[in-house]
């Protein structure tokens, strides 16, 4: 199983950032590292550890593996402008992703498993694959009853982020419209981008 599937608090409290993409949940109750030692523990960081809890951040919030990572850092390092701006980009306009900014699920696994369940539609056609990435002008629907009372069901449970101002978002209608790319401020958590471009360099 290349995807984590083990207690998603726990990661939160490992990386010490609330994840909305990865569990509703926060780290206000338990805030400390995990583990039977993780309130007393004081360890320093080397700046190579730096570099990959700021890296593991994005894979815990967009749900991606690796190499998946891996091969989106290397294109936005390829790219003539701004890499970090690129980046996020990239991971902001995954059809997964969109779905979760656009309030249609309450996180990115969620979503997955929206489109993943063909109940997503891209311009009018089905999408079964959250990697897919979405352009400007893009519509995003759900199509079906069952897709509808899904994401009904979702937003029953309040949103844990207001969407986005490049998305477009009609909520009776359950449909989002790209207006805009997003920018390099669009990640819902603090992360340190020049040390994740730098641990791919």
């Amino acid at each position: 199983m290349s995807r984590y599937v083990g207690p998603r608090v726990r990661v939160l409290r490992a990386l010490g950032v609330n994840l909305p993409g990865l569990t509703a949940k926060t780290l206000d109750k338990r805030p400390t590292p995990p583990g039977q030692h993780g309130a007393r523990r004081r360890r320093t960081i080397s700046n190579y550890g730096k570099r990959l809890k700021e890296k593991q951040k994005l894979r815990a919030h967009y749900g991606v593996t690796e190499r998946q990572l891996r091969q989106v850092a290397a294109q936005a390092a390829r790219s003539r402008g701004n890499a970090m701006a690129t980046l996020v980009q990239l991971l902001e306009r995954r059809l997964d992703s969109v779905v979760f900014r656009a309030g249609l699920a309450r996180t990115i696994p969620a979503a997955r498993q929206l489109v993943s369940h063909g109940h997503v539609q891209v311009n009018g056609k089905r999408l079964s694959y959250p990697s897919a990435r979405v352009r400007i002008g893009d519509v995003i629907t759900i199509g079906g009853a069952k897709g509808e009372n899904a994401v009904r069901k979702q937003q029953e449970l309040g949103a844990i982020l207001t969407p986005p101002t490049w998305l477009e978002v009609d909520s009776a209608a359950l449909s989002a419209k790209v207006a805009s790319l997003p920018d390099i401020d669009s990640v819902p958590f603090p992360v340190e981008l020049p040390l994740v471009v730098e641990f791919y360099s």
